[in-house]
């Protein structure tokens, strides 16, 4: 078969979307990524083919994520979806990836939740899409209602009529249901899958000494308003009675923190896959890398959510069910967070019967044989 996977561009957006891709590419189909220009960088490791498509112009983006300044936490997050991802990205999107339809013929379209130029591309050619969600289903739930207007929009400046059909498309997703909001009804046809390379975790040795990982992700370091929270976090850690490893991400200098106490090594990046089965505690931001792949190892979580929506959702959701605690950006906070985590074996417990619902799901080598 053919898959057209599509994505904006961040490591959140196309993250979710690597282990379906290395999946097909295990399964012998021919794979290709479409996605801004700068995305290539992230694809071409995953071994799948590469196509472009247009970014929006800077003006118009600027003018957009200009107008951010004033507007309350709920308010930028909807405008982002709305103006950002449904309009500005999605319009600019299209006629490449209509090309793509038209050159390379796929059998089916896999986007990420944020991508909606690929819904408007495979409609228009009659291909089946699916979509895979960037965080828990009431974040694709927001993501259905803000866009719908703009999509439709998009959709009949295309000639296509009536209203979209977005939520028709199967939903695919890493979370477990025990993670998900009671009180929010799954997406229609969600699948719930896990990632094949989750499997190291089963075999990690118990650590002789606590080992606490934090990770604020791939982007929070290049973004000069969230440099505190690197320095917070270390202070949390100082007088740990543990070993600690800080991630702060390739845009930032580790040197730049000074010189850490003896018990901390800190890192740009590391493999979450190498570290995370050892660890006793994670810190992170609630991004769904970090926060799946340590509920995937088992590992409860302190969440100190930064920017976007899905991250504080996450961070209540991992409170709620007992997983671990949500936290400000605060160094008192953060280790007071963490010493409770440490000490009370409920919150492990926890991490560790959402760990076994992750086990249990489909493997995303099977995905394609799901959607049929």
């Amino acid at each position: 078969m053919r898959i057209l996977f599509s994505s904006t561009s961040g490591a959140g957006h196309f993250g979710p979307l690597v282990p379906f891709v290395r999946s097909c590419l295990r399964g012998g189909h021919d794979v290709l990524v479409a996605g801004p220009a700068s995305l290539e960088g992230s694809v071409t490791p995953t071994g799948a083919g590469f196509w472009p498509f247009g970014d929006p112009p800077p003006e118009d983006m600027a003018t957009a994520f200009g107008r951010l300044q004033t507007m309350s936490h709920d308010e930028a997050n909807a405008w982002v979806v709305s103006e950002v991802f449904a309009r500005l990205d999605a319009t600019a999107a299209v006629p490449q990836l209509r090309e793509a339809m038209t050159a390379w013929r796929p059998d089916v379209v896999v986007r990420e939740s944020a991508e909606f130029g690929a819904a408007v591309a495979a409609e228009l050619h009659d291909v089946p899409h699916a979509r895979v969600g960037i965080g828990l289903g009431v974040v694709e739930h927001l993501f259905m209602g803000i866009a719908g207007a703009n999509i439709d929009a998009l959709r009949h400046s295309h000639g296509l009529a009536g209203g979209h059909r977005l939520a028709e498309a199967p939903y695919l997703t890493m979370f477990p249901a025990g993670l998900e909001d009671p009180a929010v009804a799954d997406p229609p046809r969600t699948l719930r899958f896990r990632d094949p390379s989750w499997a190291v975790f089963t075999a990690a040795p118990e650590p002789a000494r606590p080992f606490v990982y934090v990770t604020f992700g791939s982007v929070a370091g290049g973004m000069p308003h969230l440099a505190a929270v690197y320095a917070a976090a270390l202070e949390a850690v100082a007088d740990l009675d543990a070993d600690v490893l800080l991630t702060v991400g390739r845009a930032t200098d580790p040197a730049t923190l000074g010189t850490p106490p003896p018990h901390v090594r800190v890192e740009p990046w590391v493999d979450q896959l190498e570290v995370l089965g050892r660890a006793s505690a994670v810190v992170c931001h609630g991004g769904g890398g970090s926060t799946l792949g340590a509920l995937a190892a088992g590992v409860p979580l302190v969440v100190v959510p930064l920017f976007a929506e899905d991250q504080h959702i996450n961070a209540r959701q991992v409170a709620a069910v007992g997983a671990g605690l949500h936290t400000p950006a605060d160094a008192d906070a953060i280790r007071a967070a963490l010493h409770t985590i440490l000490g009370e074996e409920s919150y492990r417990a926890t991490a560790r019967g959402l760990a076994a619902q992750i086990a249990a799901h489909h493997s995303t080598d099977d995905v394609l044989a799901a959607l049929r």
